[in-house]
């Protein structure tokens, strides 16, 4: 079956909603993916969550470029959490490091239980120009985005589908432009706390450049060490176009309430 119709038919046929772990325990971690995905829960209003790790990508030369994709998750209010994103980047060897672009989103949940949606959020961000677009930490450009993003449970296993416009703002002689990003991430049950995720995405070509879309997998392991920590690892291949193969790691910690 064709892609984009196996995910269509996905979509249309999940029965049942994700589950909101935090609305019985406050506690209960909420891994993301700060690698690409993004599931449309939020943490409990009053507490702190902390996702980081490392990753690590090879570019098709051979160079090597590690960073660690940092966010600490607050969450505001009842289906609102705040989004702070702080990564560092480490290049390689003879290559300048440092403080990559940070940026603050507003996850907002606005369904829950919706027979089509699922549970459903809206999650506006924007990318500050805090690295350094001159030895490659950041980009330069100030970038607005707006991310929808459906959660649903098939009899246990998350599906979770992302649609993401951003408008890359203009810097140096280069104007501002466009970009999108669609995701369908898979949380596999294995057995007791072992988990796998699975993961397809890529960043369409809208700015009528010309250049080829990107399209890659995501897939690794996930294991929940208890109710507020996890652990996860994994690999990202490219299917089409220029994204770099890539190794990850991460933890997610929920850090409890400020008191």
């Amino acid at each position: 079956m064709p892609r984009r119709k196996l995910i269509l038919a996905l979509f249309l046929s999940a029965p049942l909603a994700a589950q909101d772990s935090t609305a019985a325990d406050p506690r209960a971690v909420q891994p993301e993916r700060p690698t690409v995905a993004t599931h449309a829960h939020t943490v409990a209003a009053g507490y702190f969550e902390l996702e980081t790790g490392i990753e690590g990508d090879r570019a098709s030369g051979g160079s090597r470029t590690y960073f660690a994709p940092s966010v600490l998750k607050i969450g505001i209010a009842k289906h609102v959490q705040l989004n702070v994103v702080a990564p560092l980047v480490f290049a390689g060897p003879g290559q300048p490091s440092g403080l990559g672009d940070a940026g603050l989103g507003v996850k907002w949940r606005l369904l829950d239980d919706n027979a089509i949606l699922g549970d459903f959020a809206l999650l506006p961000s924007i990318k500050f120009p805090t690295g350094s677009a001159q030895n490659g930490t950041g980009t330069g450009s100030t970038d607005v985005s707006l991310t929808a993003i459906a959660s649903y449970d098939i009899h246990g296993v998350s599906l979770d589908l992302n649609v993401a416009y951003t408008r890359i703002g203009a810097q140096g002689g280069n104007a501002a432009s466009s970009s999108a990003l669609w995701t369908t991430s898979f949380g596999i049950p294995i057995v007791g706390n072992l988990g796998w995720q699975l993961e397809f995405f890529g960043y369409p070509t809208i700015d009528g450049s010309g250049d080829p879309s990107t399209v890659a997998a995501l897939a690794g392991p996930s294991y929940r060490v208890n109710r507020s920590l996890n652990l996860d690892a994994g690999f990202i291949s490219p299917i089409r176009g220029r994204q770099p193969n890539a190794i990850f790691a991460g933890i997610v910690w929920n850090l409890g309430a400020l008191r």
